[in-house]
């Protein structure tokens, strides 16, 4: 155990359910005690959290897959953090650790849900993007869901975020024959294309999804990498070549609807395209873990993928990060810093 510890620190709590957009009074941010950790666990006084699309879900009181978080009481996520204080064997005070209690100062942390990382590997952050949850959603999905192989072509949408941007870089370093995106900026198409390598893309605000897409992909694509739905999946339906597979990861253009949204208009060309359509969690691709971290820091380690971090300062910042998130604001990984 270490010596003088925090009596206290801020964390996000969810006051109210939002309805459609995300509000500021659907949000406080309270003080809570901090205590020394229980057998078995650390405090852990975090350095960056996560905010991420899929906690837009966790806002309605709905049944998922992952259970909606509570009212009146802290949100949860990824995060990453130097540990202050051990009452576990296996992590020592100054160890640095990823786990799942984001949305706050300090964590007390079961040691079995804190995986020691390297800091000296990648900065602390890209533990929570590009070698985390959002990387190895890009690899489980673009090669065990879709099915990728050499010469297929891919098309991926917002695909400068976070998971696209890793999905399309991923497709070229296995052999594409062609990487196709859209973003909702000229300047995050410029990116797409100077920076990670992406054959074409497309800002999705300039014109129809299916027009755009048929021009940059006039031989059609094979694989969909879906982050958006809506008007997106419709297009690429449309643009499929026979046998093309879909990995559906999330949905961000409906995550905020009142209504219900209506589906693709063109779903019989699933039939006659022999089309297939699947739809991802990151948490059934665990044993891919091993194998995702050792390939990407290769390439990390070889400057072959690039990505970006958005990074927000101050707890306090979390909720306007997270509505920055929901709007497109960011480029790559969103990451609250707390360092």
């Amino acid at each position: 155990m270490s010596a003088a510890l925090p009596t206290s620190g801020r964390e996000w709590h969810l006051v109210a359910r939002p309805h459609g957009w995300p509000k500021a009074e659907d949000f406080a941010l309270r003080e809570a005690p901090v205590t020394a950790p229980g057998e078995g666990r650390v405090l852990v006084r975090n350095l960056h959290f996560s905010v991420d699309p899929y906690m837009r879900g966790r806002m309605n009181d709905v049944k998922s897959y992952t259970p909606p978080f509570a009212l009146d009481r802290p949100m949860d996520g990824g995060a990453v953090g130097e540990v202050i204080a051990s009452n576990a064997e296996g992590i020592a005070v100054g160890d640095h650790v990823l786990h799942g209690l984001g949305w706050r100062e300090y964590a007390e942390v079961p040691a079995g849900r804190a995986v020691k990382v390297d800091p000296s590997l990648a900065p602390l952050s890209a533990y929570l993007g590009v070698l985390g949850m959002t990387g190895l959603s890009a690899y489980a999905g673009l090669f065990e869901v879709a099915s990728f192989k050499e010469g297929d072509a891919v098309f991926v949408s917002g695909a400068a975020g976070a998971v696209g941007s890793q999905v399309g870089q991923m497709a070229k370093l296995k052999g594409a024959s062609r990487v196709i995106g859209s973003a909702g900026s000229d300047e995050k198409v410029k990116l797409l294309v100077e920076e990670y390598g992406f054959d074409a893309a497309f800002n999705y605000k300039n014109g129809p999804v299916a027009e755009q897409l048929r021009e940059a992909a006039p031989d059609g694509i094979d694989v969909y990498f879906d982050n958006v739905g809506g008007e997106h999946l419709e297009a690429a339906i449309s643009s499929l070549n026979v046998h093309g597979r879909v990995t559906v990861c999330g949905m961000i253009a409906q995550y905020n609807a009142t209504e219900p949204t209506p589906g693709p208009r063109n779903l019989a060309l699933v039939i006659g395209k022999r089309l297939r359509i699947q739809g991802m969690l990151v948490g059934d691709h665990a044993a891919l873990q091993p194998q995702f971290v050792q390939e990407v820091a290769g390439w990390l380690a070889s400057g072959e993928l690039k990505y970006r971090e958005t990074f927000v300062e101050g707890i306090e910042n979390g909720f306007d990060a997270f509505l920055g998130l929901l709007r497109g604001e960011n480029t790559g990984k969103m990451v609250v810093s707390l360092a």
